[in-house]
């Protein structure tokens, strides 16, 4: 997971480029739901998710129509390695969703530490000057960033706790596809260029990589690992985002990495693992909890 959507940051910079941000979030999404249509069909699982086709639809805004719509915009200023390290504070606001939901265990000495230790490596990455941000829209963009880690820190929790014993197949296909048609008609209004190979490409990979199978990957991390501790891959992905970047887009390289990176790794180990080798923190979370 960490790889698979490390690099999806890289492929929204290249697709924007000549994409709009609608039109990403509704190819990205309808690419996705033709790939998994078929199965989802053929094996009855479509049929599960209409029948919870509102927590289906809230988990499709939360964690596809807005965060794909606002990562687009906002990489329209910001480097994708840096949209990597702002998405890395998903795990804090999912410990702190986890709290207000009741879950005491999500405040253990050892997990907060972690946690705080692996957000003052993504600070330690972002606030060292030299990733070359600049200009008047970098606030906004840096906040919509914010917001996509809050929103991405709340789906887990629909999953978990209204939609565990829905097929995950069905409750991915069936919320692509909506999100998919609904921004199709903004798609076509905000595109005004012809899209350049590279994009179209960048797309593709989005939708089959990213969204197809990184989706189905999610919800068997989800049953595995619980909520609270599924994002946690997230202090992984600026390493992929920030190295994509640098290789391919050839995007600033600095010490920043070279001592945030270590601390970031250590800060995910310890809020998911304890510092064992074994048994995460947290227990499964009971799914049948409002």
């Amino acid at each position: 997971m960490a790889a698979i959507w490390g690099i999806p940051y890289l492929l929204i910079k290249i697709s924007v480029e000549s994409y709009s941000p609608a039109a990403i979030v509704a190819g990205r999404t309808l690419i996705g739901a033709a790939i998994l249509l078929p199965f989802a069909i053929r094996s009855g699982a479509l049929r599960g998710a209409l029948n919870h086709w509102r927590w289906v639809l809230a988990f499709g805004l939360v964690e596809m129509a807005g965060p794909f719509f606002l990562l687009g915009h906002a990489e329209q200023s910001l480097p994708s390695g840096l949209t990597g390290l702002l998405v890395a504070t998903v795990p804090l606001w999912a410990t702190i969703i986890a709290l207000f939901g009741g879950e005491r265990g999500a405040l253990r000495p050892t997990r907060v530490a972690g946690l705080v230790l692996g957000f003052i490596g993504v600070a330690v990455i972002v606030l060292v000057p030299g990733l070359g941000v600049g200009g008047n829209g970098w606030l906004l963009a840096a906040g919509e960033v914010l917001l996509v880690a809050v929103m991405y820190a709340i789906a887990p929790f629909i999953v978990a706790r209204k939609l565990n014993d829905v097929p995950a197949l069905g409750s991915i296909t069936l919320s692509l596809l909506m999100i998919g048609v609904g921004y199709l008609p903004f798609a076509l209004l905000t595109q005004h260029e012809v899209p350049t190979l590279d994009a179209t490409v960048a797309l593709i990979l989005l939708g089959v990589v990213c969204t197809a199978v990184a989706f189905i990957l999610f919800f068997a991390l989800i049953r595995e690992v619980g909520p609270v501790n599924a994002p946690l891959f997230t202090y992984i992905n600026p390493i992929v985002a920030l190295v994509a970047g640098v290789l391919i887009l050839n995007e600033h390289l600095g010490v920043e990495l070279l001592i945030g990176a270590p601390i970031v790794l250590l800060g995910c180990w310890l809020a998911a693992m304890g510092g064992k080798k074994k048994d995460a923190i947290l227990p499964e979370p009971d799914p049948t909890r409002a």
